[in-house]
């Protein structure tokens, strides 16, 4: 699993866990500069409490020495420009280098399986985000390294709000809410409220809890 301690790779990591078993699922965590840096202890625990055993982290540093966003500056706002398809926080390539490195470790365990929680119904617009993109990704991996990997990405289709009702559905719908991390500005749970990437995540919430009142 590309694990992150967010909203999104939590529900995948519950998802895995269920379908795959415990003892069976490795989590491979990033830090790369972000600023949000948290997430990395985040995912420690995260991935503490739910059992994982095989953890690895990744330093990936060198990032900020090769393209500039407001992901990887703190004093740069984020911001959507007029026109823009997504905002200022996109970071060029990340998943490809992620699901790369992923696959990497994947091989020298005897692993086929690459989870991850990307998804491009309900999104901030970054193209390696994209089915299209993963994709080609599992081609292109499985052509460079002579293995055949699968890129699985659960979520690929859902809405935010489908995400949440798969977590309840698996039980860590409470869990995912409060312990999570998916906020850019590093505030646990709820997050900050402003950033692109936590109204995402509450209106989601929200459509979710609202279809479950319609149903009582």
């Amino acid at each position: 699993m590309v694990f992150s301690g967010g909203q999104d790779s939590t529900t995948c990591l519950a998802l895995a866990l269920h379908e795959y078993g415990k003892g069976r699922v490795s989590c491979i965590t990033f830090h790369y500069g972000q600023r949000h840096a948290r997430e990395v202890e985040v995912a420690r625990k995260v991935a503490a409490d739910f059992g994982v055993a095989d953890h690895r982290f990744v330093n990936l540093d060198w990032y900020g020495q090769l393209t500039s966003n407001a992901l990887l500056d703190p004093g740069r706002p984020i911001v959507t420009d007029a026109g823009a398809a997504c905002p200022n926080t996109v970071v060029d390539g990340r998943n490809m280098v992620f699901l790369l490195v992923a696959a990497i470790y994947a091989k020298g365990c005897g692993i086929r399986d690459i989870v991850t929680g990307v998804c491009e119904t309900d999104f901030s617009g970054y193209p390696d985000c994209r089915d299209v993109f993963v994709k080609s990704c599992n081609v292109t991996l499985n052509l460079a390294m002579a293995y055949e990997f699968r890129i699985v990405t659960p979520l690929m289709e859902l809405t935010k709000a489908e995400t949440w009702a798969l977590a309840d559905r698996l039980g860590v719908l409470a869990y995912v809410a409060e312990n999570t991390l998916t906020c850019y500005n590093g505030v646990v749970g709820r997050g900050c409220g402003a950033c692109p990437s936590c109204l995402l995540r509450q209106r989601g919430y929200e459509a979710y809890l609202a279809s479950q009142e319609g149903l009582c």
